[in-house]
């Protein structure tokens, strides 16, 4: 019989199907929010709205697309060399990624193998076949994490700073609007948990990440660092529109920076350029280990600008903009700045001295089977770490 921490539960293939919602909804009241805009004649905020929407999207596509070409070249997962992944040719692939459904099949397929496994009596007859299935669903539920965690921070937080900056421009917001600020929340924090869950199981050789009380604090500290700095960037738009330059210039750095690490994530050397840019975007919301290396300057670094960014923003709207502090949303955005950054700031120092892992990885042996890795396998090893 496998233990828990082998097995893709039945309670796990329910989560999928949340996630799907998710990110069907986000997605759906995004859209629903830049329609509004439009219908208003707010062609701008339409136009960034889908801007935010596509750029999720494509990118989500072109690395979904390309993962399928690696599992289809993969030795392991495809020993036989067919020419087709997932039950689907080249053009198949072409064409349904084309139309943005790359994600969705990759949840069907999820799904579909999912059920048969966790709901119906198992077909293997050893502990072995079992838990090499069991496996396959982990890895296939890490490459989706890894393309949640793309479009929530290339589609739902650059939507948040948007939405936040609108709601507090004009100091009233429509239904759809809080519905398109709560959805893009939630996708960002289910991307979180979804992409820690799956770094854990997905990697027989990582160190055990403890479930509970860490993983409650460390998600806490995410969360709390994510919201207080996105409402910090809706403050400085709200201050002058050429923050966007700024905003820019971080981003810029922060890709930069990456491209210095030498990453290895991608097969091609395109692709990994713009897997650098995607992680630029992702280190101006939040710090994640880039390399899987010690980083204790770095994120003292980081976590010391991120402080300034958070006191700098509503000092200067008060004293810049006094007639902002008139307005129904500015005090408690600066209450939330304040508490989110000293909870989430507490949390990470909680869990980094009490609660993360120590000691090192477990090194590959015949039994555990790690000396065999699949593309999905060493595309989570070189993926963003905690």
């Amino acid at each position: 019989m496998l233990d828990s921490d082998s097995q893709y539960t039945r309670l796990r293939w329910l989560l999928t199907i949340v996630g799907l919602v998710l990110y069907v909804v986000d997605i759906g009241t995004d859209v629903g929010m830049a329609l509004r805009h439009f219908g208003e004649k707010q062609y701008v905020w339409a136009g960034l709205t889908l801007l935010f929407v596509l750029a999720g999207l494509l990118v989500s596509q072109i690395f979904s697309f390309a993962w399928y070409r690696d599992d289809m070249k993969d030795g392991l997962t495809n020993p036989d060399g067919r020419g087709t992944v997932a039950g689907m040719s080249t053009g198949e692939l072409v064409v349904l990624h084309i139309f943005g459904m790359g994600v969705v099949s990759r949840y069907y397929h999820l799904l579909k193998k999912g059920f048969k496994v966790v709901w119906m009596t198992p077909k293997c007859s050893t502990v072995e076949e079992r838990r090499e299935e069991h496996h396959s669903l982990f890895c296939m539920a890490a490459d989706l994490s890894m393309l949640k965690l793309f479009e929530a921070f290339l589609e739902s937080a650059p939507q948040l700073i948007l939405q936040l900056y609108i709601l507090l421009d004009h100091c009233k917001g429509s239904v759809m609007q809080y519905l398109c600020i709560v959805f893009s929340f939630f996708n960002i924090a289910w991307a979180l948990v979804d992409y820690r869950r799956c770094l854990r199981r997905s990697l027989p050789l990582i160190r055990e990440m403890p479930s509970g009380l860490p993983t409650a604090i460390y998600l806490l500290y995410k969360l709390c660092t994510i919201t207080s700095h996105i409402l910090s960037y809706s403050l400085l738009l709200l201050l002058s529109s050429y923050s966007t330059v700024a905003l820019i210039l971080l981003w810029l750095l922060m890709t930069t920076f990456t491209h210095l690490l030498h990453t290895n994530f991608c097969s091609s050397k395109g692709l990994e350029l713009l897997y650098q840019a995607v992680v630029g975007v992702i280190l101006t919301f939040t710090f994640f280990n880039v390399k899987g290396q010690d980083t204790k300057v770095l994120m003292t670094i980081y976590y010391i600008f991120h402080v300034l960014i958070n006191v700098t923003a509503p000092v200067l709207l008060a004293l810049l903009k006094p007639e902002q502090q008139t307005g129904p949303f500015l005090l408690p955005v600066g209450c939330l700045i304040v508490v989110g950054s000293v909870l989430g700031l507490g949390s990470l120092i909680l869990y980094y001295a009490y609660l993360h892992p120590r000691g090192k990885w477990r090194e590959a042996d015949e039994v555990d089977g790690l000396g065999n890795e699949t593309e999905s396998m060493r595309r989570m090893r070189n993926f963003l770490h905690p």
